[in-house]
């Protein structure tokens, strides 16, 4: 038995120094390049520069997509992304932009959650709105040997776990009305949608049922009765509490069309009626913008899907 214990021992010790350089450790930055030159070559990933801003101190490795336009981003500048990222070790991955969306000014980014690697490489080598990058960020300038989120690091898509370098992608909106369309047109065309009308305002919107009632005689002092839902682009309903149930708007209330988002207020007060069935898709700023409420799971710039069937529409006397 001793024996065994013995030669176990000198196993585990022989593994752990075939991992150092003359029976050293390696320093986090010497770890972080092993790390990233390994993912790289096992993921055939080609084309990329060591940033080397500042005397080549961050050891970040980044790749332009798209070069951007206009004056040099600061650090006061207020920024609008969209992103991807995914740890080493694969167990966490958040792959969707209609999700991953950040809005704050750029030297804000790190104290809003995201890695300091990330808010670096947006000033010293992205630089410029309407530009996009694929990056590999080492640990230390990501979220370090504690790593980030809730739960056990055997966890997926909960938690980071601490010392993972990790892949980016990020994109610097230089046009959200311009990029929302964008979104909205992929969205109608992933989804096979078809029938849609573009007003002025970038909404879109169409008449599935046309209604019986008379098509603008809905306004701010309607009492609407409805069904309805609505959803962020990527399916997730944020509102269908009123999906099979009638909901009231009355103009009395805090709930009447007055306060509704501005694309809602203009879908059915400009193209439906008693008895329509309408699908409104619209842009962000014409939804809740960069203000969407703390509770509704609406990220910051989010396109918006909503389906109204109106019951009955009167009028305050």
């Amino acid at each position: 038995m001793k024996q065994k214990i013995f030669t176990f021992l000198l196993i585990a010790v022989a593994g752990l120094t075939a991992c150092r350089k003359d029976g050293v450790d390696p320093t986090i930055k010497e770890f972080d390049e092993q790390q990233i030159q390994s993912y790289l070559s096992s993921n055939s990933l080609t084309g990329f520069s060591r940033d080397t801003t500042g005397g080549d101190t961050t050891g970040m490795y980044y790749k332009i997509i798209n070069p951007g336009t206009g004056p040099a981003l600061e650090w006061s500048d207020r920024v609008s992304l969209v992103f991807t990222v995914k740890s080493y070790d694969g167990k966490y991955t958040s792959a969707d932009t209609i999700t991953n969306h950040f809005d704050d000014y750029l030297g804000h980014l790190q104290q809003d959650g995201l890695p300091k690697g990330l808010q670096t490489a947006i000033h010293n080598v992205l630089k410029y709105k309407g530009a996009s990058m694929r990056l590999q960020i080492p640990s230390r300038l990501a979220y370090g040997k504690s790593g980030y989120g809730s739960g056990s690091v055997t966890n997926v898509n909960s938690r980071i776990a601490g010392n993972q370098c990790l892949d980016y992608y990020v994109h610097v909106i230089a046009d959200q009305p311009a990029y929302d369309d964008l979104v909205i047109r992929n969205y109608l065309t992933a989804n096979s949608l078809s029938g849609y009308t573009k007003t002025a305002s970038g909404l879109y919107y169409k008449v599935i049922v046309p209604g019986t009632g008379v098509v603008g005689s809905i306004n701010d002092l309607s009492v609407v009765t409805t069904t309805y839902t609505g959803a962020i682009l990527n399916g997730t309903s944020f509102d269908e509490a009123s999906k099979t149930t009638a909901y009231e708007f009355t103009p009395a209330t805090s709930d009447g069309l007055a306060g509704l988002v501005s694309g809602v207020s203009e879908g059915l007060k400009g193209y439906a009626a008693a008895g329509t069935s309408i699908s409104l898709i619209m842009p962000s700023a014409l939804g809740y913008g960069t203000s969407p409420p703390s509770s509704s799971g609406i990220p910051t710039h989010a396109p918006l899907r909503f389906e109204f069937q109106i019951t009955t529409v009167t009028q305050l006397e």
